[in-house]
C-alpha cells in the first residue's frame, strides 16, 4: 500500500508541475520566471523556519522529562525503533487532543503533543500517534508538503495575475470579450484545482505515515483506536489556537471540518484511515 501511495504522490506532483506549465503558458518566460523566484523564496523561507513559527503559534512550550515522564519514554522508544534522532518534545497548552510533527530534516525536528492528547489516550495508543509523526519525519513529508505548496503557490499567484491582466488590460485585449472571459475563469478555476491536488497529496502521506508509523510499532490498531478517541474529542473540543491552513500539519485535523467532499479535506477520513491499519498484517 505505501508504494502506490508513494506513486500517487508522484503522479500528483507531476500534475501539478503540468499544471504550473499550462498555467505558466500564458505569461511567457518571462512571467514564469518572476512568479517562481517570489513564491519559492516565500515558501524556502517558510520551509527554514516553519518549526518555530508553528510552534510559536500554537504557545507550545518545550517539555521537560520530569514533567512527562510517559510522553519521553514513548517518544524515546519510537526513536530507537525508526532508527531516527531523538527530536525536541513541546507540549501545547490545549484540551483539543492532536499532535503534529514539523522541523525540516531528522536532524531539526520536533514532536509536539496537546495536553488533551496525553489525558485521553494510553500508551499503547499515544505510541501509534507518536509512531505516525516520526513516519512524517522519516519520509520527509514537510519537505514534500512545501514543493506541493510552492508549485500551488506560483499557480495561484500566476492565476491573479491573469485575472488583473484580463480586467485591467489594453482596449485591444477587451474587444475580445470571449477570450477576456475565458482567461477570467481560467484564473480561478486552475489554482482551484492546483489546490484540490495539494490536498489530494496531504491525505496520501497521510495514509503512507499512517502505514510507516504502525509498522514501527508493528501495531496497527493502536493508531486506529487513537484516531477514534481523537476524532470524536475534536467534535467536542475543537482547537483553539492557530490557523485552519495549518491542520494539515496535524495527525487529524484540530478544527471543526465544515467540507462535505472528501476532496476539500486535509486529511482521509477516519473511518477509511482505521479500516486500513486494522486490516495490516504484521
Amino acid at each position: 500500500m505505501t508504494v502506490k501511495n508513494q506513486f500517487k504522490t508522484a503522479v500528483l506532483l507531476a500534475m501539478l508541475t503540468a499544471l504550473l506549465l499550462f498555467a505558466g503558458s500564458f505569461f511567457g518566460r518571462n512571467g514564469l520566471i518572476f512568479a517562481g523566484i517570489f513564491v519559492v523564496l516565500m515558501n524556502f523561507s517558510s520551509y527554514w523556519f516553519s518549526h518555530k513559527i508553528v510552534l510559536w503559534m500554537y504557545r507550545a512550550k518545550e517539555a521537560k522529562e520530569k514533567d512527562y515522564p510517559q510522553f519521553y519514554k514513548v517518544v524515546k522508544e519510537i526513536s530507537r525503533l525508526s532508527s531516527l534522532p531523538m527530536p525536541k518534545v513541546y507540549v501545547i497548552p490545549t484540551n483539543s487532543p492532536n499532535a503534529f510533527a514539523t522541523g525540516r530534516n531528522p536532524n531539526n525536528a520536533a514532536v509536539a503533543a496537546t495536553e488533551g492528547i496525553l489525558k485521553i489516550l494510553d500508551e499503547g495508543e499515544l505510541k501509534g500517534v507518536i509512531a505516525h509523526e516520526f513516519a512524517h519525519i522519516k519520509n520527509r513529508d514537510i519537505l514534500i508538503s512545501t514543493v506541493a505548496g510552492t508549485i500551488a503557490g506560483i499557480i495561484s499567484y500566476m492565476g491573479n495575475m491573469l485575472m488583473w491582466s484580463s480586467m485591467f488590460g489594453s482596449d485591444d485585449d477587451n474587444r475580445g470579450g470571449g477570450n477576456m472571459l475565458g482567461l477570467i475563469l481560467l484564473a480561478i478555476i486552475t489554482p482551484i484545482v492546483a489546490s484540490l491536488i495539494q490536498l489530494a497529496i496531504s491525505r496520501s502521506r497521510e495514509y503512507i505515515a499512517d502505514e510507516t508509523g504502525a509498522r514501527f510499532v508493528k501495531n496497527g490498531n493502536s493508531l486506529a483506536d487513537a484516531l477514534e478517541k481523537i476524532e470524536k474529542n475534536v467534535d467536542i473540543n475543537p482547537m483553539r489556537l492557530g490557523s485552519t491552513a495549518t491542520a494539515h500539519l496535524f495527525i487529524a485535523n484540530p478544527f471543526r471540518n465544515a467540507s462535505f467532499l472528501n476532496m476539500f479535506m486535509t486529511h482521509p477520513a477516519t473511518k477509511e484511515r482505521t479500516r486500513r491499519l486494522r486490516a495490516m498484517k504484521f
